[in-house]
């Protein structure tokens, strides 16, 4: 069977991707809040638990 690829119909465009829809002032401001805790524990949180683990370590040597 023949077929002719020199002729062919162009495929149609794709639809344009629609934007994604924005957060409101509250959602922001809660999202701005949890990003802010998160950064404050990735400094605090190892110091905590370091102090933990040596209170741990000092019950048990007694």
């Amino acid at each position: 069977m023949f077929v002719d690829f020199q002729n062919q119909w162009s495929p149609p465009e794709p639809p344009a991707p629609k934007p994604a829809p924005r957060q409101n002032k509250r959602a922001e401001s809660i999202t701005a809040w949890i990003i802010g805790l998160n950064l404050v524990m990735l400094l605090v949180g190892p110091l905590a638990g370091a102090t933990l683990f040596d209170a741990v370590v000092a019950m048990f040597k007694h």
